[in-house]
């Protein structure tokens, strides 16, 4: 993996779809080395602000920041060259292709890093991945993702559809990946199971960043974690502690 400061950092970053603001105004920082948490309510604009970030989605203003380098106007592969891989929702593999083939696509290099991390892959290696299960095509793409060697990683509900059990197999994970360097910037249902391995949390609450800060003190913002999932915001001031 790449090591270094920098990360990903966000001003201003408003968002539309069908001509209608779905972001507005956002800024936060995810910095290398650590595990940032994006959380709020469906609906929030938390995909769509990754989508921006990947450059799915255009960006209306504000700017985007990898590494230092403002990437705002580049394309999505333009921004796989500045560091950056995004784990969308979906789980998207290559059904007919072995698990080995499908992480070929990502290197012609080694690939025992990946099984390394899963060692539930490596049993399955000659193994079409369409009959993998749904953690196990999960363990896939975040591995193959990985193989791009990012210095930034978006993942986008790494816990959709699965048990909580493999998502406490799952979730660790990231917490590795931010000791060796890499940014983690991650959307996640389950606030209890991803405040655990988080460093930042970051609330979004109708497009609108309402905390930034520290997990303690979302924690302690039962109005702000409730209001997370139900997007209530229950009157309370939008929070936004420990920022750079």
């Amino acid at each position: 993996m790449r090591s270094g400061s920098g990360g990903l950092r966000l001003e201003g970053v408003t968002v539309h779809r069908a001509g209608v603001p779905v972001v507005r105004d956002v800024g936060f920082a995810a910095p290398r080395g650590e595990v940032t948490v994006l959380l709020g309510p469906n609906g929030a604009g938390k995909t769509t602000l990754l989508e921006a970030v990947s450059g799915v989605l255009p960006v209306a203003s504000g700017t985007v920041w990898l590494e230092d380098v403002d990437v705002t106007a580049l394309l999505p592969e333009e921004r796989v060259g500045h560091g950056l891989a995004h784990v969308e929702q979906g789980r998207t593999v290559f059904a007919e292709l072995t698990v080995e083939e499908n992480l070929r696509v990502a290197t012609a290099g080694p690939v025992e890093e990946v099984y390394h991390l899963f060692p539930e892959l490596e049993r399955r290696r000659r193994l079409p991945a369409g009959r993998l299960s749904g953690g196990e095509q999960q363990m896939l793409v975040i591995g193959r993702a990985l193989l791009m060697e990012p210095t930034m990683l978006m993942v986008d509900e790494i816990s959709l559809g699965l048990a909580p059990v493999v998502v406490r197999r799952l979730v660790p994970v990231v917490r590795v990946l931010a000791r060796r360097g890499v940014g983690v910037l991650m959307v996640e249902q389950f606030a209890t199971i991803a405040l655990r391995v988080a460093d930042r949390a970051v609330v979004l609450d109708r497009g609108e960043v309402v905390y930034e800060g520290e997990p303690a003190g979302l924690e302690r913002r039962v109005d702000l974690l409730h209001g997370a999932y139900l997007g209530r915001r229950g009157g309370a001031a939008s929070s936004r502690e420990g920022t750079p």
